[in-house]
């Protein structure tokens, strides 16, 4: 990965470069009168200056690196709504305007998976429902939202006073084991798949037609999603993947046995790969306080390292919030707790913003440098996989 990498230059904050350069004020006066030095031994203390407290060192924090929210059930909960006014927040929703910009969210992954039922073309048609729906509620509301699939578009968006908007994860099923439809979906605006809950990456590990989609996936830059993945199937497509993997709401499994959540070894893994764990405020997952969030965060900090940690509302999903995080408003409240608990800026900065955009640019770097060695995939199921499949 690292020779796929380079470095960007941060993009200036809209409007910093509009501002007419003003003449410098004019040298003051020489005091008359100056008053004499102080000892520096009888010099006042400098505790004269109220220090900030951690709410309004997160609120801080928060407006210069924002909140990259990994995983929003947005699409489904207004494909089920009656009406909606994502405008002004009267809709019963978790997530909408007043609360992004309150939990001071810059972007958010809005989830295209469908409940899980008749398989097929049923699968891929909701998705592409799903995805023209985000189409849709993201054109009517350009004054809040961008459409974004990669971190150029995502820092645009944010530098013009949007919150981006990316279309992802679907569901592995939804692909209906095709390729073609894989690069129809993305050239639709999807940048992330949910690898799991398929004929060839289950608890076996990933068929050679799991690696062949896992290789196309490089070469259009559309990330793996490995929540819910076997470890068979996470080390696998660790070791077959060149772009950064994610797994989209996963917490840390020492802390909470639940099957989504990793284990030490997988998170020491994924970290050495440099990939990417976000954390979901979910009860179900990571308990149902803000310190028991913030908990598998410190271990998953610890575990994989700090560039390898971010954070996922799952807002707008059928899971339950832990207390004081029960929309996406409250995201300052759990950035003030790792305040408290000492987080360095620099580490904040990343598991809010810098870790996601982070792996949004190495899979835009790796697509770059494959799609100059590699065609398109003409690869079918039948053809690698033939009948003889690994047991989902």
């Amino acid at each position: 990965m690292a020779d796929l990498q380079e470095e960007l230059n941060t993009t200036a904050e809209a409007g910093a470069l509009d501002q007419a350069l003003a003449p410098p004020d004019p040298a003051p006066d020489p005091d008359p009168d100056p008053l004499p030095e102080v000892a520096p031994e009888t010099a006042p203390a400098p505790e004269t200056a109220r220090r900030a407290s951690p709410a309004e060192r997160a609120r801080a924090l928060l407006t210069a690196h924002p909140v990259a929210d990994g995983y929003s059930g947005l699409p489904w909960a207004l494909s089920a709504l009656p009406w909606h006014d994502f405008e002004t927040g009267d809709s019963g929703l978790e997530s909408d305007v007043p609360r992004l910009r309150s939990g001071r969210v810059g972007a958010q992954f809005w989830s295209v998976h469908v409940p899980e039922g008749p398989g097929g073309d049923r699968t891929v048609r909701a998705t592409l429902e799903q995805i023209d729906l985000v189409r849709h509620v993201v054109a009517a509301h350009p004054e809040a939202l961008r459409l974004a699939r990669n971190a150029s578009e995502t820092a645009d968006a944010r530098n013009c006073g949007r919150i981006a908007t990316l279309i992802g994860p679907a569901r592995g099923a939804a692909l209906g084991d095709s390729l073609g439809t894989l690069r129809a979906m993305h050239s639709l605006g999807l940048c992330v798949v949910t690898l799991c809950g398929t004929s060839w990456a289950g608890a076996g590990g990933l068929t050679p037609f799991g690696e062949e989609v896992v290789r196309e996936m490089n070469r259009l830059g559309v990330l793996a999603d490995l929540s819910g993945a076997s470890e068979a199937t996470a080390r696998r497509v660790l070791a077959v993947s060149k772009a950064p993997v994610v797994f989209m709401r996963s917490g840390a499994r020492a802390l909470y046995d639940h099957p989504a959540n990793l284990s030490d070894e997988l998170l020491a893994e994924v970290g050495a790969a440099k990939g990417l764990c976000l954390v979901p405020l979910a009860a179900g997952r990571t308990g149902p306080t803000v310190r028991t969030v913030a908990d598998h965060l410190d271990h998953v900090r610890r575990v994989a390292g700090p560039e390898s940690v971010g954070l996922s509302g799952t807002y707008d999903t059928l899971e339950a919030h832990p207390e004081s995080l029960a929309d996406s408003a409250g995201y300052p409240r759990l950035i003030a707790e790792l305040v408290e608990r000492g987080w360095p800026e620099a580490d904040l900065a990343l598991l809010t913003w810098g870790n996601v955009q982070r792996a949004l640019r190495g899979a835009d770097f790796t697509a770059r440098a494959t799609r100059e060695r590699r065609p398109a995939s003409t690869a079918t199921i039948d053809r690698l996989d033939g009948t003889d499949r690994p047991e989902e």
